[in-house]
């Protein structure tokens, strides 16, 4: 199997989390699974699979488990020629040749595309390119020899540009025999209509508590505040693997401090949130603290919306909600905000705009727009 040496990132795995590869267990997912079963064990067997879901929810997990399940059951499992047992589970024994394999990345019948290292400028490239997507030519070529299956992951399909989607395409309107291609996509809108419509989807739901608190411990990350975390990573194991790492729940208690201040804005505490965000080496911190911005706009507009705040993360939490967004016409106002801050975000990014002034400026757009409230 091709992919990138020890060195470098890899583009398809969460910083303080383990590689979907390495995960053991699919926690909350259990529907998708199934069906997918379903299909294998009643030879309705798509060649193409297009996993969709928000972000951190076992999209890639799943994928690895049918690629490690595709590659170890034979092709004949369940039919009563060959007295092969109907498969029940994805499960595949860590101790399996093709589990070893997949796990060392040294399995011949998969093939792994996702952004590439670009070796040049020593960090991740911003999309998957047409090259990787051309080096199924060759996969398909020398793997067909043995005539067992062969599969290819994806991760994340939405990150193709456009040359890399159109020769995706191109294999997706003449599939190889015997081959499965499992596309994980956290937008799938960004993707073809044209390539959505040769896939069959599969939707994964966000995890409940329960199920997150779970994948948390299987993770090894401190799954203590699984409730605040489950609500404030909206069900993503991945999100709240971020926000455990960079004590996230902290942040976002002094972010909803900010927002309480706000008309009147508390200017320390924006200063101090923005140097921590603008801190050398602190560009982790730094996407945080726009996310969480952004989620606590979110939950304004819901809030407005619906007269009704969403289960509280941290205390005052739901007060502050209640009084910056009292209407929809509020809703609206925090909504449009969210937009316009967003779009500033990525054009300030896109220029090595300073960060903290970045913040800054952020929290002055929040002030004005809370001091427009009616009082």
């Amino acid at each position: 199997m091709s992919g990138e040496g020890d060195t470098p990132p890899e583009a398809d795995r969460l910083d303080g989390a383990p590689h979907p590869r390495e995960t053991a267990r699919l926690f909350g997912q259990s529907a998708a699974e199934a069906a997918f079963l379903a299909a294998f064990t009643s030879d309705r067997l798509h060649h193409a699979w297009l996993l969709t879901g928000p972000r951190g929810v076992g999209k890639a997990t799943l994928a690895w488990r049918i690629a490690r399940f595709l590659l170890a059951t034979h092709p004949d499992a369940g039919d009563a020629l060959f007295a092969a047992p109907v498969p029940e589970t994805l499960d595949i024994a860590a101790d399996h040749p093709v589990a070893r394999r997949v796990l060392a990345l040294s399995e011949p019948g998969l093939m792994l595309l996702r952004r590439p290292w670009d070796e040049k400028a020593k960090r991740l490239k911003a999309q998957i390119t047409v090259d990787e997507i051309r080096k199924l030519k060759d996969f398909f070529a020398f793997s067909a020899s043995d005539g067992g299956r062969r599969v290819v992951i994806v991760d994340a399909a939405d990150e193709m540009n456009t040359n890399a989607a159109n020769a995706l395409l191109k294999v997706l309107e003449e599939p190889p025999a015997n081959a499965v291609l499992l596309l994980v996509a956290h937008q799938p809108s960004r993707l073809l209509p044209t390539i959505r419509s040769r896939c069959r989807t599969s939707r994964l739901a966000r995890l409940s508590e329960e199920d997150l608190a779970s994948a948390l411990a299987q993770a090894g990350v401190d799954s203590r505040a699984s409730g605040a975390l489950s609500e404030l990573a909206e069900g993503s194991v991945g999100e709240a693997a971020r926000l455990s790492d960079l004590d996230g729940l902290a942040l976002y208690a002094d972010l909803v401090a900010l927002f309480a201040s706000m008309p009147g804005m508390d200017r320390a505490r924006a200063s101090k949130i923005a140097e921590a965000a603008g801190a050398r080496g602190a560009e982790a911190r730094f996407d945080l603290t726009l996310a969480l911005v952004d989620r606590i706009l979110a939950r304004l507009a819901r809030s407005g919306t619906t007269g009704t705040p969403p289960p509280e993360i941290v205390p005052g939490e739901a007060r502050m909600l209640t009084r910056l967004a009292p209407d929809p016409r509020a809703a609206r106002d925090w909504a449009d905000l969210a937009q316009g801050l967003s779009a500033r975000a990525r054009r300030g990014k896109s220029v090595n705009l300073d960060p903290a002034a970045l913040i800054l400026d952020m929290c002055l757009s929040l002030e004005k727009t809370a001091a427009r409230l009616p009082a």
